[in-house]
């Protein structure tokens, strides 16, 4: 196990410098070099006055020399300027990612035990009425992306029925500006961890040992609870450890709809604006929260499957 980690970590590290130097070779293209220049100066900069400013603000320098820096000080905690906020970057960043947090946090409480709840109902009788029923509400939530999704429970419960909020406030988080953007992300995700469940736990059901524990003369609930339920969410762990970075990159969309200021919002703000600066740090810290729930989806899977660990 100590091997598998110590491989996977130096899979991670060096996944993050490769991502890390396509974004920030991409950032820092002339274009947009010209841009921020002539934003943080004026726009009738000729070409040697914009020339002067980047050769005085060290964007002249080499590549690499100009990527190590910026890698290393991010490192120590030291990202830099905002030029949006007028502020240290990481001060942004903490923010922003709070916000986003308590949005995730929510999220996660209303889809992990719907999804799964679907998931084990549909897979323990497959073939049924309600796998069908159960199945078709599943794929449907993940055919309508979440501005759809979005854009419809704002007119139904937000305009028509004026049950709820059409924007979340990060100041007072309070049930009625909240439901509509966790609800929006939650039913999106849901189906695709009630597809796997359903598919792990209808596998599981036609298993041997399963039906061996049937006839022993097992009632069915003690069968599904204590000997399929454990073995059918193995499969299902991996999917919801996937759910952390789609939220964290998903959230611009929502975000941005009930113009809740979190990370996603600020990634807008961010590349409108050409704040260099912020889209750096915002992508390396979407890298890290990526990799690492995916690490730990890895070790969390070879845990729960003794079959992994062995190979």
């Amino acid at each position: 196990m100590l091997m598998f980690i110590l491989r996977r970590i130096g899979t991670m590290l060096a996944t993050m410098v490769a991502l890390t130097l396509i974004v920030f070779y991409l950032v820092t293209l002339p274009g947009n070099l010209e841009k921020l220049a002539k934003t943080e100066g004026e726009m009738r900069m000729t070409d040697a006055e914009v020339e002067s400013w980047l050769e005085k603000e060290g964007f002249n320098r080499p590549f690499l020399v100009q990527y190590s820096e910026w890698i290393g000080n991010t490192v120590r905690g030291d990202m830099g300027w905002s030029r949006v906020f007028r502020k240290p970057v990481s001060e942004v960043i903490g923010e922003r990612l709070g916000y986003t947090g308590i949005l995730m946090f929510w999220v996660m409480a209303v889809m992990v035990p719907g999804a799964l709840l679907i998931g084990v109902l549909a897979g323990m009788k497959e073939g049924s009425g309600l796998d069908r029923t159960l199945t078709v509400g599943s794929v449907a939530s993940t055919s309508a992306p979440e501005y759809v999704t979005g854009i419809v429970f704002t007119v139904i419960f937000a305009s028509a029925l004026g049950w709820f909020k059409g924007v979340a406030s990060t100041r007072s988080i309070t049930f009625e500006n909240f439901t509509l953007p966790v609800m929006t992300m939650a039913i999106y995700g849901m189906g695709y961890i009630a597809r796997m469940t359903r598919a792990s736990m209808a596998e599981v059901m036609t298993s041997q040992y399963i039906r061996t524990a049937r006839l022993k003369g097992l009632g069915f609930r003690t069968v599904v609870v204590k000997h399929a339920l454990r073995n059918a969410l193995i499969a299902p762990f991996t999917v919801i450890m996937l759910q952390f970075p789609w939220l964290l990159t998903g959230v611009v969309i929502v975000e941005t709809m009930f113009n809740y200021k979190g990370f996603g919002f600020t990634l807008i703000e961010a590349a409108g604006n050409n704040d260099i600066n912020l889209l750096l740090a915002i992508s390396w810290v979407a890298v890290i929260v990526v990799l690492l729930t995916q690490l730990i989806s890895d070790i969390g899977y070879a845990y729960l499957n003794p079959r992994i660990r062995v190979s």
